[in-house]
């Protein structure tokens, strides 16, 4: 049995890699090998700064009861290598997602593991959790003909809410970064994306907003962009807040005209699904819509860096200070 090797977060910016052996595999339980995995960087540099809340939450597993020292990630890709006695041996050899922190091998059973199509590659089934992401925004955002929307924050999961949304007939669709690399990622230069940094950010987005957007999305990962959120949506329009602040504070006014506003603020995560949405959708439908979304989207022409497992505290000191540089980072593993 191969040793694992995994990513552990043991303090505000301190990483290590810690070896450990495998136990041998139970009856109902597989190997994996990784290829690759994905850094969620809005997340896990929370993570890494030590910015993220101590919380009990039982719809999402995942980020829910963090204590340093951790490993944290989700987005593993790889190879069942074993299978156990009682597992169908189909699952033997084939190419499968699994929520998992970056490790080099890790054993699960089957329930856990997400096989991957047939002409998806492993570096596009990297980005299923930020598709799955994107579509349980748009789906919660409920986007309809003719609408103007607005999206603030360009990172993997920005892109891919707006990829979606470009799909729409919306009337128009503005999109926001402070980063250039990130505004110039859509390449599409029917919708203008904007910098906030610029001192006429609210004017330019008014000028192809009108009276302001109808839906917007807040995806920026900084809750000061709420600010901008509210002032570029228009009466009785939607805000979708798919960001994780953590322990992130910001002043955010309530008290001018989002008071008569109408506006609605609505708060949106991946762990479940709408609950108006529940007697027709489930994980599973979810997922479907997504791997689809991944072939139409091809978003592996996002990734910007790729680092070996032991290259990790090089990849998170890069998204920490100059994530103006940075799209898309992963792990590589040898094969």
């Amino acid at each position: 049995m191969p040793k694992a090797r995994t990513v552990f977060f043991t303090a505000p910016k301190q990483i290590e890699i810690r070896e450990s052996s495998l136990p041998p595999l139970k009856e109902n339980e597989v190997l994996v090998k990784t290829s690759f995995s994905a850094i969620s960087a809005g997340t896990e540099m929370l993570v890494y700064r030590g910015q993220f809340p101590r919380l009990a939450d039982t719809h999402d597993h995942v980020s829910s009861d963090l204590n340093y020292p951790l490993a944290y990630g989700y987005a593993c890709v790889g190879q069942v290598k074993e299978v156990g006695k009682l597992v169908d041996g189909r699952w033997r050899d084939r190419s499968v997602f699994s929520f998992q922190p970056h490790r080099s091998h890790f054993i699960t059973t089957p329930d856990f593991l997400i096989p991957i199509p047939e002409g998806i590659s492993f570096e596009t089934a990297c980005f299923l959790p930020g598709v799955e992401t994107a579509v349980n925004l748009v789906q919660d955002g409920a986007p309809i003909l003719g609408e103007r929307v607005l999206v603030i924050g360009q990172g993997v999961v920005g892109l891919l809410t707006s990829s979606l949304l470009n799909e729409f007939p919306v009337k128009c669709l503005v999109t926001a970064d402070y980063y250039k690399l990130r505004r110039e990622a859509l390449n599409n230069k029917s919708h203008p994306s904007l910098d906030p940094a610029t001192g006429d950010f609210l004017e330019q987005g008014k000028s192809f907003l009108g009276s302001g957007a109808d839906l917007t999305f807040e995806l920026s990962g900084s809750p000061s962009a709420l600010n901008d959120a509210i002032a570029l949506t228009t009466f009785s329009g939607r805000i979708i807040i798919g960001s994780w602040y953590g322990e992130k504070r910001a002043d955010i006014n309530l008290g001018g005209a989002f008071h008569r506003s109408r506006i609605k603020l609505i708060s949106s995560q991946v762990s479940t699904i709408a609950p108006e949405l529940t007697e027709r959708w489930d994980k599973a439908r979810r997922f479907e819509i997504a791997w689809e979304a991944l072939k139409r989207i091809q978003p592996q022409k996002w990734i910007t860096h790729r680092f070996s497992l032991e290259e990790s505290e090089q990849a998170y000191q890069l998204l920490d200070e100059n994530p103006q540089d940075t799209i898309q980072v992963i792990f590589e593993y040898p094969s």
